[in-house]
């Protein structure tokens, strides 16, 4: 045998060659040149994964696209160019240079924070109180954080698998699970890449420029001035989706060289909103608020807040008194509410050093259409007489509860695997991957977890369910509290938002063309295929059409939900992967985290599972569905190439316990005597 084996190391194959003849599987994520692979492997006692190492890609050229980080993997051109040029073959590959800063803590936090912190997360600490949003952000930041632990777990194994969680998934569970949970989170991403242009179009209509609204929400009240909004959604929406996809195909380049920009409109915003908190302390904002009774008031509609005001030697009626009556005169006949209770004003941003801490410590959940009321404030109405002028007061625009919040806010601490995602751009993935995607959740948890406490001691509950800022002049709520100006969080979370938009744009097609060459799902074959130099055109079209369907929803509050499902279902198995792995005992399982342990996986597993039946039950079960359709799909059509997966070895394990099992003790008697009958038979 020996013998053999030095006439293999000596034939004509050269370092090329396999032994077994057998040809080595195509895949996009391969990123190197056999050379390079003995070089790396020279030396070094790898036996036991010497059958996977000569099979499964080592170098990734897709990673970024699990995620919503959209720079270019690593390679993808040179790949692409080596398929259609033989001189290509020869070009050297740069060797990745990215440390933990740059290739792993940053990418993470740019795709942590986004547009639900801007946009909903004050409305969530209104809504649901301190104590309840801290439960919402603690639940979901630690669901991330035993991911995390998985994907360190996974980063320690060896050597660093290629592809990301899609590649992680389908390698350890089959094809099956692989390409279920890669639709998923194809899915996911793509819908996302929808929740944030629509967060982009309401900061453009609501706070920046409300004039440009094609259908006027102006006089409208309850569903046709829904109606409206949603429609200017849905029109902007269209037209932003076409040229973010255009700029994707013509110039990703521009788009990938843009991203520090993005990121530093995230930091400086939220910098912007501690400093605010600060000077609250010192010098708080003037925002008053107009309160009629109890209840919150629009202040579009008058300038003074008073029924009347002294001037010269008379008493003249404010357009306030215009609102509620039939006439400006003071013998006018007024809506009866007006009549009896009083007008007041309070500060919308109180400060730090206030107090409304304790009055916005528990949930104030509202029913859609119920007029926001301040608590505290005595008013006189009578229980009989039916609800009038409701455009005058600022309404709660939607019924709220709290497994809703959870549905909403998910999607605020997703973004995760951008660092692990981009392990072939890493100089030393298995250090950098753990410290930076770990320092990236622990920073984003301390911001999420400071801000509901600080927008709770900051902030007066009445703005704060406020969603829209209609009761502060149209504001933007989170930008009332941000220092020097509002303008530096609507700035900032504008530009942030179509950032976001153009990387999910730029990641999912990535991710779908990589499930497509695996050959996994026969049908998705040909969005395998893109332009010369790599970008995924086909891929790219279908991911436009798919994210046309999350801006047709046109409510922020009703895709992010959505999303929030196909994330929790790929972290969900991810932890699945890790436990199966510890629990089977695989060899080439050996991970050198050092706290990392098969129970937080199982863990987390159970947190993502329980997320999903919180956040929405029929979406999760729809969720559900669909990955188990594909699974079945997959399982009778697809699967063309099949990996030593977790799933066959939990069968090999359960069939060898069986036989030792055999081999304890003499078989029953019963058994014995039949055994015997049919041999006389």
């Amino acid at each position: 045998m020996l013998n053999n084996l030095t006439d293999c190391e000596e034939g004509d194959g050269g370092p090329n060659s396999q032994g077994d003849g057998v040809p080595k599987e195509s895949s996009p994520f391969i990123n190197s040149s056999d050379a390079e692979k003995a070089q790396q492997y020279e030396g070094k006692n790898m036996a036991l994964f010497e059958e996977e190492m000569d099979t499964s890609p080592m170098v990734s050229s897709l990673l970024s696209s699990l995620a919503n980080y959209s720079n270019l993997p690593q390679g993808s051109k040179e790949h692409e160019e080596a398929e259609n040029n033989e001189e290509a073959r020869k070009k050297p590959i740069k060797a990745p240079q990215m440390g933990t800063l740059m290739g792993v803590y940053l990418p993470c936090l740019q795709n942590i924070f986004g547009v639900i912190l801007f946009l909903r997360m004050t409305w969530v600490v209104g809504v649901g109180g301190v104590v309840g949003s801290f439960i919402i952000v603690f639940m979901c930041c630690s669901t991330t954080m035993l991911t995390a632990i998985s994907m360190s777990a996974i980063a320690t194994n060896g050597v660093v698998p290629a592809g990301g969680s899609y590649y992680m998934i389908s390698r350890s569970l089959g094809p099956e699970f692989g390409g279920a949970v890669g639709i998923c989170f194809y899915l996911g991403t793509t819908f996302a890449g929808a929740m944030y242009i629509l967060g982009c179009i309401e900061i453009l209509l609501i706070y920046i420029v409300p004039q440009a609204a094609i259908f006027k929400m102006e006089g409208l009240e309850g569903p046709d001035a829904e109606a409206a909004l949603l429609n200017n959604m849905r029109v902007y929406g269209t037209c932003v989706l076409s040229c973010m996809a255009v700029l994707v195909f013509v110039g990703v380049k521009y788009v990938n060289k843009l991203a520090l920009v993005f990121l530093t409109c995230v930091v400086v915003s939220i910098l912007a909103v501690y400093a605010g908190v600060i000077k609250t302390a010192i010098d708080p904002p003037d925002f008053p608020v107009c309160i009629l009774g109890n209840r919150t008031l629009i202040t579009k509609g008058f300038d003074v807040c008073a029924k009347v005001i002294e001037r010269g030697n008379g008493t003249v009626t404010t357009k306030l008194w215009r609102m509620f009556c039939d006439s400006e005169l003071l013998n006018a006949t007024c809506d009866e509410y007006f009549i009896n209770n009083n007008v007041s004003q309070i500060q919308g941003i109180p400060g730090v050093m206030s107090g409304i801490l304790s009055e916005n410590l528990f949930g104030n959940y509202l029913e859609k259409g119920q007029i926001l009321e301040k608590i505290g404030i005595p008013t006189v109405v009578d229980p009989e007489a039916p609800l009038t002028f409701t455009n005058s007061y600022v309404l709660a625009d939607m019924t709220s509860f709290f497994t809703l919040l959870v549905g909403i806010y998910f999607p605020s601490v997703t973004g995760i695997m951008a660092g692990s995602n981009r392990s072939g751009d890493l100089k030393d993935a298995q250090k950098s991957i753990p410290i930076g995607t770990i320092m990236a959740i622990t920073t984003t948890s301390f911001v999420y977890m400071s801000s509901v406490i600080l927008f709770g001691a900051c902030i007066e509950g009445v703005v704060l369910r406020d969603k829209f800022g209609e009761g502060v002049n149209g504001n933007l709520v989170i930008g009332t509290l941000a220092w020097p100006s509002p303008w530096v969080i609507v700035i900032g979370s504008f530009f942030s938002t179509c950032g976001a938009g153009l990387q999910s744009l730029t990641g999912a097609p990535r991710l779908l063309q990589a499930i497509s060459r695996d050959s996994i799902i026969p049908f998705l074959r040909v969005f395998g295929h893109g332009k010369a130099n790599g970008e995924p055109t086909w891929a790219l079209l279908l991911t436009a059409c798919i994210c046309e369907t999350g801006i047709l929803i046109a409510s922020l509050d009703a895709v992010a939900p959505i999303l929030s499902m196909f994330f929790l279902m790929c972290y969900m198995f991810v932890n699945l992967a890790c436990a199966l792995q510890t629990l089977l005992r695989t060899p080439n399982w050996r991970p050198r985290f050092k706290f990392y342990h098969w129970a937080l996986s199982f863990l987390g597993m159970s947190l993502c599972l329980s997320l999903m039946f919180i956040c929405s039950w029929y979406y999760a079960i729809v969720a559900m569905v669909i990955a188990s359709c594909i699974y079945k799909y997959i399982e009778f059509c697809g699967a063309e190439k099949e990996w030593g997966d977790g799933i066959r070895g939990l069968s090999l394990s359960a069939a060898r316990f069986a036989l030792m099992r055999l081999e304890e003790g003499p078989p029953h008697q019963e058994l014995e005597a039949s055994g015997a009958g049919s041999c006389q038979c």
